[in-house]
């Protein structure tokens, strides 16, 4: 797939989506993937005419890893670094809003980032709109997931397996309303390794997974696309899915450098 740079922004472009599904990716080239996205779109809204690249969504699975953001309390990590290296797991502080959470094996990772000047200009609602889609995704395999107020993220319960508990942790950054960052849905996470950290800073709420849930694996791919399809829907986007080479090669023309992932 190619694009062109120059190409005026119509309502045809202005909310085209390029979902990029990269597989397992460590956590700092997606991390440093996310801010050339960003700086791309940036740039183009300053061009005149303003450029109309896609938006892009990078679909990840991270190594063990844990994230505090910028604003989080340290203290929620509950082991040393050295101690988490013992067992596998890597440790970031970085730029999203929110504490701290737990990346892995078995969790679909998603950072959209968009141009919300082409969609509305509203934090507020784009996070409920992200929120949205996994609720339906979760709706899909019979399950009641909802919000709590004040709390950001998608929950299970209360119900008779017990108090709320997060099946989807969300946190974003936005520059000149350019978003990176964004949603980790536990699939088939192994849940133990949230037992290292007070997730979100929350201390009184569980988390979950599908699995865990449903008392059974289930098929990644089909939530990613279902998840996909969600977004698309509450976004009223016009996606586009590519897959490891062909993401690759659309990433690489998009940013005219080399990607590997």
């Amino acid at each position: 797939m190619t694009t062109n740079a120059k190409e005026p922004l119509t309502r045809a472009n202005r909310e085209h989506v390029v979902v990029c599904h990269l597989g397992r990716m460590a956590y700092a080239p997606a991390w440093e993937l996310q801010r050339r996205l960003q700086t791309r779109l940036i740039a183009a809204k300053r061009e005149e005419p303003p450029e109309a690249p896609p938006h892009v969504m990078l679909l990840v699975e991270h190594p063990p890893v844990y994230t505090l953001g910028k604003n989080g309390d340290a203290a929620h990590l509950l082991l040393s670094e050295e101690a988490l290296a013992a067992r596998g797991a890597t440790f970031f502080r970085i730029d999203r809003g929110g504490d701290i959470t737990f990346h892995g094996p078995g969790q679909l990772v998603g950072y959209p980032i968009l141009d919300l000047d082409r969609f509305f200009t509203d934090i507020h609602r784009y996070l409920r709109e992200l929120e949205e889609a996994v609720i339906r995704t979760c709706a899909d395999y019979g399950l009641a997931a909802g919000r709590i107020p004040g709390r950001t993220g998608v929950w299970i319960g209360p119900d008779g397996k017990g108090p709320e508990r997060k099946i989807c942790a969300m946190g974003i950054r936005s520059s000149r309303w350019v978003t990176m960052h964004g949603f980790a849905f536990n699939l088939n996470t192994d849940l133990g390794f949230f037992s290292h950290i007070i997730p979100c800073g929350i201390t009184d709420r569980g988390v979950t997974s599908l699995a865990a849930e449903r008392g059974e694996p289930v098929d990644e791919a089909e939530v990613r696309r279902r998840v996909v399809a969600h977004f698309a829907e509450r976004f009223k986007a016009r996606t586009t899915v590519l897959e490891a080479e062909e993401a690759r090669i659309f990433l690489s023309a998009y940013l005219e450098a080399e990607i590997t992932v």
